[in-house]
Order: structure tokens, then C-alpha cells, then sequence
């Protein structure tokens, strides 16, 4: 089955509350957290994650998009998130399995993330112990950018490794997802979608939601 996380990016913040009731019909929260240094925007950080937990039961899949992302796990962990994604690119490789080791500790669910730039063998040293791989399909920063067709082939081999390694793993996909392109992705084994503006810059909102998760 097909899940559909709105991502608040393209959310009304002055309405944030709002907002995340308009998608209580999707399955995920999508919160992406930018440090303005491993990419070039800046977002939200621990305070607003602990408000968006007071007002919602959706389960809170945030995406870690900062540098050395082990020294905020703890923090967004107690703030509220279910479900932590850490970017491979972000840090040294033992220092990735530190920050999930932390997870493991505060009770969330782990996950990894992938650039446009990242092979999806890069997976495999934690794959076994994950519960969700993400894969971008723009270039993390900034919400409303062109989907990347090159990335379909990423999404195969991650799913083919899931399927060797940890069936039980969600593969998740962030980047341009729309009703033309979610097909694509699902197709090619993804089943968790990320969608923002597709969402949020729809009449229908729940609508919108349905057409997304009947994409195969």
C-alpha cells in the first residue's frame, strides 16, 4: 500500500496548526529540518517539532538535512519525532551509525537518507537495522523543484536491496512528487511518498491525498 507523507515545507506557518489538520487524511508527517549549512536554506528546529507533537497524532517522520546530524538526534527525539532520517552524506560512517545507535536508545524509528549524488549501495552497512530509506529526487534545500527521472534507477536498487537485505524496511521518496510522477516512483518500489506543494497547492486537499495513494 501506498503512504502519503505531506511535507509542511510547503505548509502556511502563520496557520501551521491549520495546516496539519488540513492532511489528517495522509499516513506521515514530513518535517524537514535544514541547517543552512549542509544545505543552503534554514527551516525549523527542536522548539516547533515539540509544537507540531502537541497538536497532531500523525506520526512525525522528520528529515534531518544538517551536518553532523548525531548532535541533534537526542533533542528532536524527545521533541516528539517517530521517525528520524539522517543523511549519509552529512557525516563520517561512524559517526551515521552513532546517530542511529541513538535512536535505537530513544525509541524511534531509523531511518536513512540519500542525495541525488549518493549510489544506493551506500545503504548497506545499516540497511539490516533500518526501518526507512529515503531517496531524493531533487537536491535537498528547497521545496517545489523538478523531479529527477535519473533517480528511478536509485529507487530500483534500493528496492532490491530492501528486498534481499530487510523486507520488513519502508522506502520512502522525497522530490517533485505529483500525480505524473508518483506512479513512477511507486513503480519503481517506493512505497512512502513525500509531496508538498502537490498537497498543500491542491483545492482538494484530501482529494489530492487519495489521487497520490491510489498511484499504482
Amino acid at each position: 500500500m501506498i503512504k502519503i507523507a505531506p511535507s509542511i515545507l510547503s505548509a502556511d506557518f502563520a496557520n501551521l496548526e491549520r495546516d496539519i489538520q488540513r492532511v489528517s487524511s495522509a499516513d506521515y508527517l514530513h518535517v524537514d529540518v535544514m541547517d543552512g549549512a549542509f544545505v543552503p536554506n534554514i527551516t525549523i528546529g527542536v522548539p516547533v517539532v515539540k509544537s507540531i507533537r502537541a497538536c497532531t497524532d500523525m506520526l512525525l517522520d522528520v528529515h534531518l538535512m544538517v551536518e553532523k546530524p548525531v548532535r541533534y538526534v537526542e533533542a528532536f527525539a524527545r521533541a516528539g519525532a517517530d521517525m528520524l532520517s539522517v543523511h549519509l552524506e552529512a557525516d563520517h560512517p561512524t559517526r551515521i551509525a552513532e546517530a542511529l545507535r541513538i535512536m535505537d536508545d530513544c525509541g524511534v524509528k531509523k531511518a536513512v537518507a540519500l542525495r541525488p549524488i549518493t549510489k544506493a549501495e551506500a545503504v548497506l552497512p545499516y540497511i539490516d537495522q533500518l526501518d526507512l530509506v529515503l531517496v531524493m529526487t531533487v537536491e535537498p534545500g528547497f521545496g517545489g523543484q523538478a523531479f529527477m527521472d535519473s533517480q528511478l534507477d536509485t529507487i530500483r536498487k534500493v528496492r532490491a536491496i530492501i528486498e534481499s537485505r530487510n523486507p520488513a524496511c519502508e522506502l520512502e521518496v522525497d522530490g517533485g512528487i505529483a500525480p505524473g510522477t508518483a506512479p513512477l516512483v511507486a513503480g519503481a518500489g517506493a512505497n512512502v511518498l513525500v509531496a508538498g506543494s502537490a498537497v498543500y497547492g491542491a483545492a482538494d486537499i484530501p482529494a489530492a491525498i487519495a489521487a497520490l495513494r491510489g498511484a499504482v
